[in-house]
């Protein structure tokens, strides 16, 4: 690991493991008071539903627009975005009270993520193919890096040093390597099978930075990319609609939602050996989520069967299913225990 991150980041602790900051229960002074809420956006009915994690009861309705894909907290952890890449809107939440705000013009917001340093926010403009920098408090254009051989491109991580941030294009079959201080494409890098229907999706950097686990729905697992992001090492299978990466709080199991097969794999994310797969009774659909604050429980949206899924993270008990509007997509669960955040539904250092 680089001993010098981005300035202005803060520094990790950990070196083994850049989640350190991250783990049960450690929330950060400004979260402590946060109604414990989960934020469920609904890309066919264009709403976001609120759900009391104490009670698992709907207890708010919001509609938004067209197509919500994602809830995304903010780099400060005070606000959260619900993200309408159709609609081109965000809806703002405050993450204290769960009270929206007015809305925020922005280009074609399929993701969100915020530079480690927290100086600029990154909406990932899929439909546009470019990753628009935006000042986080003005929302106004910093800078547009047009990518126009990554079609479909959506998700992404960050190097543990801040300083490369790797995205990834499901419907070209490759990754987008790009320099954060500069703002400049360093590279795109094909996948050893090139799948573009549903290829590249969810990507995280394990707890050492030594590589970046990439989940690939198509191929039915993960590829996994070397820690300089230059080349692709090796594939773990896991199960078919490979998607949605999280990790325990403790940084020692990397969850995958197998989408199209119902099922989440658990891996060692520094060998990359599976340690177990649990079904969800009677199939599903898991898409995006995360964990509790305390870590015990997993939450995920059943993409194509208009219900949530909180999961035990101890043996993969299902704990309920709760049934919510259509296509429920990147859902948060808040607060979530960190220093900041980097966007998506919660990856927080």
């Amino acid at each position: 690991m680089p001993t010098t991150g981005l300035p202005r980041m803060p520094p990790v602790s950990d070196p083994h493991n850049v989640y350190a900051a991250a783990g049960a229960g450690m929330l950060a002074r400004a979260v402590r008071g946060d109604k414990p809420l989960v934020y469920v956006p609904h890309s066919v009915s264009g709403d976001v539903w609120v759900i009391d994690p104490a009670t698992f009861r709907v207890v708010a309705r919001h509609p938004v627009g067209t197509e919500v894909q994602h809830v995304v907290p903010s780099w400060d952890l005070r606000t959260l975005y619900a993200i309408d890449d159709v609609g081109n809107r965000m809806l703002p939440f405050d993450a204290r009270t769960g009270r929206p705000g007015k809305l925020i013009p922005a280009d074609a917001p399929y993701n969100l993520y915020f530079t480690p340093d927290g100086r600029s926010a990154i909406v990932v403009a899929e439909a546009l193919r470019q990753l628009i920098w935006y000042d986080p408090r003005t929302w106004r254009k910093q800078h547009v890096l047009h990518v126009p051989t990554c079609a479909g491109i959506d998700h992404a991580d960050f190097t543990p040093d801040g300083r490369t941030a790797v995205f990834t294009a499901e419907f070209s079959g490759r990754v987008a390597v790009v320099d954060v201080a500069s703002r400049k494409l360093l590279r795109t890098l094909d996948m050893p099978r090139r799948n573009t229907h549903m290829g590249p999706q969810d990507i995280r950097v394990a707890p050492d930075g030594s590589v970046f686990y990439i989940a690939d729905s198509d191929e039915g697992g993960l590829w996994v990319l070397d820690g300089p992001a230059t080349k692709v090492r090796r594939f773990i299978r896991t199960g078919a609609g490979a998607h949605g990466l999280y990790y325990s709080r403790d940084a020692t199991r990397l969850f995958v939602s197998n989408r199209l097969e119902g099922s989440i794999s658990v891996l060692n994310p520094y060998t990359g050996a599976i340690l177990a797969k649990w079904r969800i009774p009677g199939g599903g659909s898991p898409d995006m989520g995360n964990l509790t604050a305390d870590g015990s429980q997993l939450w995920l949206s059943g993409r194509y069967d208009d219900v949530v899924y909180v999961l035990s993270t101890r043996d993969g008990a299902l704990i309920r299913k709760i049934p919510v509007g259509r296509q429920p997509h990147g859902l948060c669960v808040w607060p979530q225990p960190g220093r900041y955040c980097l966007g998506h539904t919660g990856l927080t250092r």
